[in-house]
C-alpha cells in the first residue's frame, strides 16, 4: 500500500492494544521512514480526537516505532517525535482513568530506564504528568508508582511512596550521566588511544572533569534520597511492632473469650440432653463467666498433681534386716590386730551347788542351771556295769547310770577321758558299728 495520508488514518484507525495490532502497523510505519515527519503530525492528531483507550493504543504504538528504530540504529522517527512527545503523553495522559494513567506511566519509565529520548524531554514529559497529578482532587501517586502496583498506595506506605519516588527518580538521572563519565574517562585514559596535542588534550580533561563532577552530583543525590528511605523505613517498622504488640494482645483476649464461651455453650447443651428443668437450665446460664487476666489470657488453675509411684526402684539397705553385715565392708589392713576384750572370759569347771548329790538327776552345767547334755540317756545306757562287775572287778573304776561326771573344757582332754573310760573293759565289744560311729 502506497503510504497516503488516507492510507495513514487507516492503519490509526484499525490500531488496538494487541500485539499483533502494534507490531504490523509499526512495521508498515517503519518501511515509509521517509514520511517519519508526516506520519508522527498524524499520529499527534489521532491523539487529541480518540478516546482514553483508543490514546492508549496510540502511545503503543509510538513506543514500538521508537524502540525499533533505536534498535536498527534509524534515528528519523525519534527525531520526528521529540518535538510532539510531551504534549502528546499529556493528552493521552489526561482525562483518562486510572488503569490507563498507570500503564502510561509504565511506558513513561521504560523509556527513561532505555534512554529513548533525550534527558530533556524525559524530564519534560515527568514534569507534564505530575502537573495533572497535582491537579486532580484525588492525587495519584508520583510517577513511578505504577511500578509496584496497578492501584493506589496503601495509606501504610503513604509516607515512604514519596521518598521511594525521590530515590528512583535521583537512580534514573544518575545513571545517564555516570555512564558518560566512565565512558570518557576510559577512553581518554586507555594507553592505546594516541595522546592528542596538548589544547586539545587540556579542553578532553577539562570536559571529562566537568562529566566527572555531573556525575558525581548526581550519586550524591541518590545517596541521600536512600538514606531518606531507609530512615523512613526504620520509622515505618518500629510503629508497626508497636502495632504489632497491641494486636497480639488483642487476638490473646479474643481467644480468651472464645474459649470461656466455648465453655458456657458446652454445659448449656450438656443441660439440655439431660433434661434438667428450666430453673436449673436458666441458672446455669445466668452464671458468672469465669475470670480472664489482664493480659486477655484466660484464669488458669492447674490441677492438682496426682501421686505416681516413682520407676525407680528403692535401694537395697531398705530390704536388709537390722543388724546385718554391711554389704561392702570397710577393708581392714593386714598390720592391725583387733583389740583385746578387757574381760576375757575363763572357762572353769564349778562344782555342784549345795543341796545337790552326785545321785542328781539333772548334771550342773558352768553357768549352774540343770541342763541335760545332749546324748545323756545313750551314754548313761552304755556305762552301766554288769552284774559281775559291781564289784568293781579287775580293778576297772565302775560308772553308775545316775554318776555325775565333771566334764572338762578342753576339747582334747574330754576326749581322752571318755575314751579311757570305756577303753581296756571290752564293753565296746558287739556294739553296732553304727553306734560305735556316733560314740
Amino acid at each position: 500500500m502506497a503510504f497516503t495520508d488516507d492510507a495513514i488514518r487507516a492503519k490509526l484507525s484499525s490500531l488496538n492494544e494487541t500485539q499483533d495490532s502494534i507490531s504490523s502497523v509499526s512495521q508498515w510505519i517503519m518501511f515509509h521512514r521517509r514520511h517519519a515527519d508526516r506520519t508522527a503530525q498524524m499520529w499527534m492528531q489521532r491523539i487529541k480526537e480518540s478516546t482514553p483507550n483508543k490514546k492508549l493504543s496510540l502511545i503503543y504504538l509510538a513506543n514500538e516505532i521508537v524502540q525499533q528504530s533505536k534498535i536498527r540504529k534509524k534515528d528519523e522517527f525519534v527525531k520526528a517525535y521529540d518535538p510532539i512527545i510531551v504534549e502528546a503523553t499529556s493528552a493521552a495522559y489526561k482525562g483518562s482513568s486510572s488503569d490507563v494513567q498507570n500503564k502510561i506511566r509504565r511506558v513513561v519509565e521504560v523509556w527513561r530506564q532505555r534512554q529513548v529520548f533525550s534527558p530533556q524531554i524525559q524530564t519534560q514529559i515527568e514534569a507534564a504528568i505530575d502537573d495533572l497529578d497535582r491537579t486532580r482532587s484525588s492525587r495519584k501517586p508520583a510517577l513511578g508508582g505504577s511500578l509496584f502496583s496497578s492501584s493506589s498506595i496503601p495509606p501504610e506506605l503513604s509516607s515512604v511512596a514519596p521518598l521511594a519516588t525521590s530515590l528512583q527518580k535521583a537512580d534514573i538521572a544518575a545513571k545517564p550521566s555516570v555512564s558518560t563519565a566512565t565512558q570518557e574517562y576510559e577512553k581518554l585514559t586507555n594507553p592505546s588511544n594516541p595522546i592528542p596535542t596538548p589544547p586539545v588534550h587540556a579542553a578532553a580533561l577539562s570536559a571529562l572533569v566537568n562529566k566527572l563532577a555531573t556525575a558525581e552530583s548526581a550519586v550524591s543525590e541518590t545517596l541521600k534520597a536512600r538514606q531518606a528511605l531507609i530512615s523512613g523505613l526504620e520509622k515505618l517498622l518500629s510503629t508497626n511492632k508497636t502495632k504489632l504488640t497491641a494486636e497480639q494482645a488483642q487476638l490473646n483476649d479474643l481467644s480468651s473469650r472464645k474459649t470461656v464461651i466455648e465453655g458456657r455453650k458446652r454445659e448449656v447443651e450438656e443441660a439440655i440432653i439431660k433434661g434438667l428443668s428450666a430453673p436449673e437450665q436458666h441458672a446455669i446460664s445466668a452464671a458468672p463467666l469465669p475470670a480472664s487476666t489482664s493480659d486477655g489470657a484466660k484464669a488458669y488453675t492447674p490441677p492438682a498433681r496426682p501421686d505416681i509411684e516413682e520407676l525407680t526402684p528403692p535401694p537395697m539397705e531398705t530390704f536388709t534386716p537390722v543388724g546385718s553385715p554391711q554389704l561392702q565392708p570397710a577393708a581392714i589392713p593386714d598390720d592391725v590386730f583387733p583389740q583385746a576384750l578387757a574381760h576375757p572370759i575363763e572357762q572353769a569347771a564349778i562344782p555342784a551347788p549345795p543341796g545337790h548329790t552326785a545321785n542328781s538327776t539333772a548334771p550342773a552345767t558352768a553357768i549352774g542351771a540343770p541342763n541335760p547334755l545332749p546324748g545323756t540317756d545313750l551314754l548313761a545306757h552304755l556305762t552301766h556295769a554288769r552284774p559281775s562287775d559291781e564289784n568293781g572287778a579287775n580293778g576297772a573304776q565302775v560308772y553308775h547310770a545316775h554318776t555325775l561326771k565333771k566334764r572338762k573344757m578342753s576339747r582334747s582332754a574330754v576326749g581322752d577321758d571318755e575314751y579311757a573310760a570305756f577303753a581296756g573293759d571290752g564293753e565296746l565289744d558287739g556294739i553296732e558299728n553304727s553306734v560305735g560311729d556316733l560314740i
